[in-house]
């Protein structure tokens, strides 16, 4: 599996704008396990956003699905900066499977 987490922080105000957009983006993207946004219990503007995916192939092929591109442009005008970010190795947990070895 393949992980990404990332903190986004929103333009002031347009934090709820921004969580809704990258979530309506979200939905039906093959190869994605899970797909978390919440808001940063401490800054008014920054959400998190926890991505697992089956592979960093389905990650990147993603990024060309239309529901993503959208959320893109629609989103990226309400982005006023990025934080943290990491890449990391799920190995499961609760609500997410490990994936079968043949």
């Amino acid at each position: 599996m393949f992980g990404l987490i990332g903190k986004l922080v929103a333009q002031p105000g347009q934090r709820d704008a921004l969580a809704a957009i990258l979530l309506r983006g979200s939905r039906d993207m093959p190869g994605c396990l899970s797909y978390i946004v919440a808001l940063d219990a401490t800054e008014p503007d920054a959400l998190w956003v926890t991505e697992v995916w089956t592979s960093p192939e389905q990650h990147q092929a993603s990024l060309a699905l239309p529901s993503v591109r959208e959320a893109i442009a629609a989103g990226k005008p309400l982005i006023a900066s990025f934080g943290s970010f990491t890449t990391t190795q799920p190995l499961g947990g609760h609500g997410l499977m490990p994936p079968v070895h043949a």
